[in-house]
């Protein structure tokens, strides 16, 4: 399925969200407020990730893209990054059957190559057997990049259209990108209290609109979910258009609606 690229066409908008990207930040300020370790604010955020399938599930929503694992992640201590490595095995064990169950298709994107093969193994079961499923698309993104999407996009392109070199557009590009298979997120969240993007889904978000909050990952819940959509709701979506050209637009759909004129005879 071919989606609309918000810099070559205006895309539809509506007041729900169709695809929500989170940045999931917090898991280890939420335990050391705690006095926990950092490893049990990441098993607690595994909880809200669980809660927000079903929130999205729940408003109609169609895609949650989702920051598990940055490639830079790999620079945190190795003791914090085994044991997240571990965490997403267990996970993947423990609910890939609960969302095939629920009508979730799971996709994972990133660079595999330095994961155990058990991990990808897990991954690509869970693909396959939810790859049918259309209730949410959950995606993943362990060991991501945005610029490693785009080169290895790039890359590839190159590889198999290598006579095309220097004349390349972007309509060409798209279909070689990590997310090729969704549209362009709607709206992205970032929970903690940071505002920057972290190499997330750099091609992806050229038009989407950012909501940050200082709620911690493992407070995020389904009322925050909706306090975002709120603040999305609020936004004017006008893809490089005027405000004018916007209401104007909306006058003609809201005449076509009514299946009148939009000027009555004198």
């Amino acid at each position: 399925m071919t989606h609309v690229s918000s810099t070559q066409e205006i895309p539809e908008a509506s007041s729900m969200p169709r695809h929500v990207a989170i940045i999931m930040d917090g898991n280890g300020r939420w335990a050391k407020k705690r006095h926990l370790p950092r490893a049990a604010g990441h098993k607690k955020g595994v909880d809200s990730v669980r809660a927000m399938v079903g929130a999205c599930i729940g408003r109609g929503i169609e895609y949650l893209t989702i920051f598990a694992f940055s490639s830079e992640n790999w620079r945190r201590p190795e003791e914090e990054v085994s044991f997240l490595m571990g965490l997403f095995n267990s996970v993947l064990e423990r609910e890939i059957g609960r969302l095939h169950k629920n009508g979730v298709r799971l996709k994972l994107i990133g660079d595999l190559s330095r994961f155990e093969p058990r991990l990808v193994e897990l991954i690509r079961h869970g693909e396959a057997l939810t790859a049918d499923n259309r209730k949410l698309t959950l995606t993943v993104a362990a060991n991501y990049g945005g610029r490693w999407d785009i080169m290895q996009a790039v890359n590839a392109l190159c590889r198999e259209h290598p006579q095309q070199a220097g004349q390349f557009t972007e309509q060409d590009l798209a279909p070689y990108l990590a997310m090729a298979y969704a549209p362009e997120p709607d709206l992205f969240i970032r929970t903690g209290g940071e505002q920057r993007v972290s190499n997330f889904l750099l091609w992806q978000l050229a038009y989407t609109e950012f909501y940050f909050t200082d709620k911690l990952w493992p407070e995020f819940n389904a009322q925050a979910l909706d306090a975002a959509i709120v603040s999305y709701r609020s936004r004017e979506r006008r893809f490089g258009r005027t405000s004018e050209q916007l209401m104007a637009t909306a006058d003609v759909i809201a005449a076509k609606a009514a299946d009148k004129p939009l000027v009555q005879n004198a």
